[in-house]
């Protein structure tokens, strides 16, 4: 079996290729393991390298070096093959992914808690072909989170703080809903929405979360729709909304489990986010994948770890 770190250089505030090469070392003299580093050169780099390896046949564990985005990277190029498995070293600016595991979170920082601990299947989203972990938002969360890279490059704030900037930007000076038809399964609702948010996982955006009882490894996707609120009213939803307490809105949030969601708009205005990976189209259908993914972590460790 190979190890392989799949390492983003550009990721988090500091500079950690040392801490991880450090790492990797550590499990070759400690453990005689055949351990490989590689590092990332461009957007996607990731998943075409663990694509490629995983193309050879050869037994693998790949760990993901980085923010949610690395994580999501990586995750595409392994999703689907039998012989390779995923875990995450945090070293992004923004590890929502790693908060579903609770108390475990910690232990990922390290690679020998990882590399002969126990695997376990996770679902995804699939949106367009492309896969999603933890959540796929739609609306101005997702704006939001599109424009939260230009804030956390700010020594002054971290993850969820850079999230409300951005979020004040946009509700300050952006529209809060968009004109969309909004397919759930065989339901078809023509509306002015705030946001749609399809939930396999419970964090993203600093902290953020929208569905508290979603849990990924269930074979269902949670969708939380919120349909067009005043800015008064969405000031007083946020709270509630990072909190899993949509049902307090009833009369503007709903929450199911549909097998199909499809998004469509007369103009490419959709901004979708997969894992804090974003993009614009006129059409998006979400759905959960037919594809398993591979995870290892520490003994114990739970992605439900968090669910209500």
């Amino acid at each position: 079996m190979k190890h392989v770190f799949i390492i983003n250089p550009n990721a988090g505030k500091y500079d950690s290729r040392q801490r991880i090469y450090d790492m990797a070392d550590a499990l070759r003299e400690k453990h005689g393991l055949d351990v490989q580093c590689i590092l990332t050169k461009k957007q996607g780099h990731a998943t075409e390298l663990a694509r490629r390896l995983c193309d050879s046949g050869e037994e693998l564990r790949f760990y993901a070096c980085g923010g949610d985005g690395t994580v999501n990277e990586v995750a595409n190029g392994v999703i689907g093959y039998d012989n390779a498995a995923m875990t995450v070293i945090p070293v992004g600016t923004g590890n929502d992914f790693l908060k579903n595991f609770g108390g475990a979170a910690p232990l990922f920082a390290d690679a020998e808690n990882l590399w002969d601990g126990p695997q376990f299947p996770m679902d995804a989203i699939d949106v367009n072909g492309r896969i999603a972990l933890t959540i796929a938002c739609s609306g101005i969360d997702a704006r939001v989170a599109a424009d939260v890279h230009k804030y956390s490059e700010s020594p002054l704030l971290d993850g969820k703080t850079s999230y409300i900037a951005s979020l004040a930007v946009n509700f300050l000076f952006k529209g809060i809903a968009s004109h969309w038809t909004v397919t759930l399964d065989d339901e078809v609702i023509e509306d002015d929405f705030s946001l749609v948010s399809v939930c396999n996982g419970r964090y993203y955006g600093g902290g953020f979360m929208p569905v508290a009882e979603a849990r990924m490894d269930d074979g269902v996707l949670n969708t939380l729709v919120v349909k067009k609120v005043s800015r008064v009213t969405f000031a007083r939803f946020v709270g509630p909304y990072s909190k899993g307490e949509y049902s307090k809105f009833p009369e503007y949030a709903h929450c199911s489990t549909p097998q199909v969601i499809r998004i469509h708009s007369e103009k490419p205005d959709i901004v979708t986010c997969l894992d804090g990976e974003c993009m614009t189209n006129s059409d998006v259908t979400i759905r959960l994948s037919e594809k398993k993914l591979n995870f290892f972590g520490p003994e114990g460790c739970s992605c439900n770890a968090t669910a209500k």
